[in-house]
């Protein structure tokens, strides 16, 4: 590419950038609700008549591929109920009924491997639910049927990760999960202050979460991401500054900063909290300015949204050479071209098909016991949706949009398909939040926070399913 150097020169341009200068009431007039973008279309738009036989006649196809595969492991189980949490997860004790899913798991495993090949798995993420609430000898049960099915990269660049509840962790299993090949941790923070972890009934007291990560660096795992949340009931500016001070303090090498989506009528658990408890939408604007300035401040950079890294972690490289992914697990680099998801409501993306297995775990169970593919809903893409996945994936990722590379993609005149979409988005220009050039498309720092309100512009699905309720934007 001729151009090549210039892109470089403009993702590290707007990945340098530390300025938090956000005028709130700018920002507050774009609080809409909207999808979050792991994927496009939109996971709401899956359908059950999709069409399984033509995915598996693709997948017929594509079988032979000597590309590598990413594989995502669902674990629905959590041992008690986070209040703010929207994962797809249950609730349980029964060690019977966690088996019972690990002995599907292997089958859906086994069943996999012959659908779509021995791939080799450049990239592997467990996540729920919880994880790290499996037995060591389930875990270990797990990761040797993966190896037995599929070729495992070895490799220092793979990137093999695990969600970790610091309640549900010690030293032993931290060294199983090295000794399994883990090298990548993501351990659940969401706030220190005792008044939050009260209010959303997650209670993990600071020196145990400083002794486990004293210990994953002992073991010497290769990167450690902090999930924090902003938004959540009893959270204030000077709360989550002490929590950041603690934080800085056990310095991770990644922290993901998301934004509590408050849903109560979509997710039960979520009524315990008292919306009068919950930040003012301006108050969570500038709980999330404070938390970037003090994170670049200290040395991390910004990635997309609501990511941070150290710029010597390779979540950080791959932004700036223009190959960071945005996918149902959040912000990872791009090192495999299909994701297969394994295990209850895990989602798929192979060929142009996205699909969706069975999301209730003991009908999943059920199914694979049967023998049945626990699919049930999906989507096949059309040219128009890979061209709008291109633009929102390129946009949420680079946050910048070469108009060139998309008429080069797509053979077609950008500024002339999308003229309705750039007309719209010369309100953003006038706020700030975008640059508007001939030949591109920029987001500003600011624009960060409204990312999602400027890929809405160019989902063409949005609306179809009304019935379907997102999460507010800011």
């Amino acid at each position: 590419m001729d151009n090549l150097p210039d892109i470089v020169s403009g993702l590290q341009q707007v990945f340098m950038s530390t300025a938090f200068m956000w005028d709130t009431e700018v920002l507050h007039k774009y609080g809409t609700s909207g999808p979050r973008y792991t994927s496009y279309p939109t996971a709401n738009l899956f359908r059950g008549d999709f069409g399984v036989s033509a995915y598996l006649e693709d997948l017929e196809q594509l079988r032979q591929r000597i590309t590598p595969v990413s594989l995502y492991l669902h674990i629905p189980f959590c041992q008690k109920a986070c209040f703010y949490c929207g994962c797809n997860r249950t609730i349980t004790r029964d060690r019977g009924k966690i088996a019972a899913y690990v002995d599907a798991l292997l089958l859906e495993i086994e069943q996999a491997a012959a659908i779509h090949g021995h791939r080799r798995v450049r990239q592997l993420h467990w996540g729920g639910g919880t994880p790290s609430y499996l037995e060591p000898a389930e875990i270990t049960q797990l990761m040797h049927a993966i190896s037995s099915h599929f070729d495992m990269d070895g490799s220092s660049s793979r990137d093999y990760s695990i969600e970790l509840d610091p309640r549900s962790i010690d030293e032993s299993k931290l060294a199983l999960l090295k000794g399994l090949g883990f090298n990548r941790l993501s351990m659940g923070i969401q706030d220190f202050d005792s008044q939050v972890q009260s209010a959303i009934n997650r209670r993990q007291e600071f020196p145990m979460v400083e002794r486990l990560t004293r210990a994953v660096r002992r073991f010497e795992f290769s990167s450690l991401n902090f999930d924090l949340i902003y938004g959540l009931p009893k959270q204030t500016e000077q709360g989550i500054s002490d929590t950041l001070d603690k934080v800085l303090e056990l310095s991770p090498d990644r922290i993901a900063c998301y934004n509590y989506a408050h849903m109560p009528d979509r997710f039960p658990a979520q009524r315990a909290i008292l919306a009068s408890d919950l930040p003012e939408p301006s108050e969570r604007i500038d709980i999330y300015a404070s938390i970037g300035e003090r994170l670049t401040s200290a040395g991390y950079e910004h990635i997309g949204m609501d990511h941070f890294a150290r710029k010597d972690d390779e979540l950080c490289k791959a932004a700036r050479e223009g190959s960071l992914q945005r996918n149902f697990q959040g912000y990872s680099r791009a090192l495999a071209e299909d994701l297969v998801g394994l295990g209850a409501s895990s989602i798929s993306q192979v060929g142009d098909f996205y699909v969706q297995n069975e999301r209730d775990p003991e009908a999943y169970v059920s199914m694979m016991e049967q023998g049945s593919l626990p699919i049930i809903r999906g989507i096949r893409l059309s040219e128009e949706d890979k061209l709008r996945r291109y633009v929102i994936q390129t946009l949420i990722c680079r946050l910048r949009l070469d108009k060139r590379a998309v008429n080069r993609a797509f053979s077609i005149d950008f500024n002339r398909y999308f003229s309705g979409q750039l007309q719209q988005l010369k309100k953003f220009e006038e706020d700030g939040l975008v640059e508007l050039g001939d030949t591109q498309i920029r987001i500003t720092e600011a624009g960060r926070l409204v990312l999602r309100n400027i890929c809405m512009l160019f989902d063409q699905h949005l609306g179809e399913s009304s019935a379907v309720r997102f999460s507010k934007t800011i």
